[in-house]
Parts: C-alpha cells; sequence; structure tokens
C-alpha cells in the first residue's frame, strides 16, 4: 500500500466588488460636479436642481450613488467637451488643462501666500466660505479662470492691483460683484471669474499696495 501525498488545499479568491460598490474618491465626486457644473452653464439644470445633485454629490459614499446624479445628462463626449475617466481612475487622467478645486461645505477653504495658480480653479461654497488670495501667487498662465459656484455661501478673491480682471457670472438672490478691470501693461496676467451665485456671494477685491514684481513670470 503506497504512501497518498496529502492534496494541497486552493485558497479561493474573494469575488471582486462591483464597481457600483466601491468607495467614491474626492476625484470621482468632483468628475461628476464638473458635469453638473456644465449642464447647470448649458441651462439643462436650473439652479435648485443644481444645488440639490451639488450636495448629493458630495454626501455620495460609493461610485454607485453618484453615476445616477448625471445618467439623464449627456455624456462629454456627446457634446463635444473632453471626456473624464471613469470611476475609479486617476483625476489627472482628464484631458482637461491642469485645474485646482477648492470646496467648502458647511465650513471654510483657503488658498493663500506663495502658491502657484493653476490654468483653472473650480470653487465650490455650499452653506461655506471660500478665500482666494493671489497677492503674493505664482502665475504660471497669462490667463486663469477661476470657475465659481457659491450656493448659500462666499467666495471672496483678492488680486494684486497691477493685473486685469474681467467677470462672466450672475446672481440669483444673490450677489456677483466682479468689477472689471484692465491693467495698464498689456502684457499682465488676466483673471477671468465666472459663475454664478445662488443665495450667496462672489466678490474681487483689488488690493492697493500689493503688485506682482514679475508680470512674465508665466
Amino acid at each position: 500500500m503506497t504512501d497518498q501525498q496529502p492534496v494541497p488545499l486552493t485558497k479561493t479568491a474573494p469575488a471582486p466588488v462591483p464597481a457600483a460598490e466601491l468607495r467614491a474618491s474626492d476625484a470621482d465626486r468632483d468628475r461628476i460636479a464638473d458635469v453638473l457644473r456644465e449642464a447647470l452653464a448649458e441651462g439643462r439644470l436650473d439652479p435648485e436642481e443644481h444645488a440639490e445633485r451639488i450636495d448629493a454629490v458630495y454626501r455620495a459614499k460609493t461610485v454607485g450613488e453618484l453615476e445616477p446624479l448625471v445618467r439623464d445628462l449627456p455624456s462629454p463626449a456627446a457634446s463635444g467637451r473632453a471626456a473624464v475617466p471613469a470611476p475609479g481612475q486617476p483625476y489627472g487622467a482628464r484631458a482637461l488643462p491642469a485645474s485646482d478645486n477648492l470646496t467648502a461645505i458647511f465650513g471654510g477653504a483657503a488658498r493663500k501666500g506663495r502658491w502657484r495658480v493653476r490654468r483653472t480653479t473650480r470653487v465650490l461654497a455650499i452653506f461655506g466660505g471660500v478665500e482666494i488670495d493671489l497677492t503674493e501667487a505664482l502665475f504660471e498662465h497669462r490667463e486663469i479662470v477661476i470657475d465659481v459656484s457659491a450656493i448659500f455661501g462666499g467666495v471672496e478673491i483678492k488680486v494684486p492691483e497691477n493685473v486685469t480682471v474681467r467677470g462672466d457670472g450672475g446672481g440669483i438672490f444673490g450677489g456677483f460683484d466682479i468689477k472689471t478691470y484692465e491693467a495698464p501693461d498689456p502684457e499682465a496676467p488676466v483673471i477671468v471669474v465666472r459663475g454664478f451665485a445662488f443665495f450667496g456671494g462672489a466678490e474681487v477685491k483689488r488690493k492697493r499696495g500689493k503688485r506682482l514684481k514679475n508680470l512674465r513670470s508665466y
């Protein structure tokens, strides 16, 4: 009678988690928020609908909770916009210019001091406040865009006195106080502030005595 070798036990690999049950990342939430902002700008959503969906975006825990919020909206490819990555892909995979995101929901957020300004900064304030101070910032592009959504919140933007400021936005039961200013130097950086305020406010303040020393650093 021959000895039989024990049959090694094989471990069964755990079943993969369905995509809809994956925990949502900040990048996933930003991806959905971008689609909603575009839908608001195109008139597909009114400000109240947009506010409700944005609130749901930042309360969502899983990818499956995010996707229904844009199910009835056209995809970026269908509307001619740059494609966004699928849920779970890195946020940097989007074919968009480098961007920054500032979000304040029932709280505050700020960018100030010596920091590098990206081509686009997206700002969302919901029952919160955001402060952006550009007076000591490093400009890497001649024109930068600050895209504001203020819903029961406020956004304050401080700029040096020797840059050009342009505004494109409006307020519904709120204020969008962006005064246009053309700098004497035609090569000065241009700051474009656009968006909307719904029961909120957005304001640009030119700081006297604060000047960019090198207007051609970008």
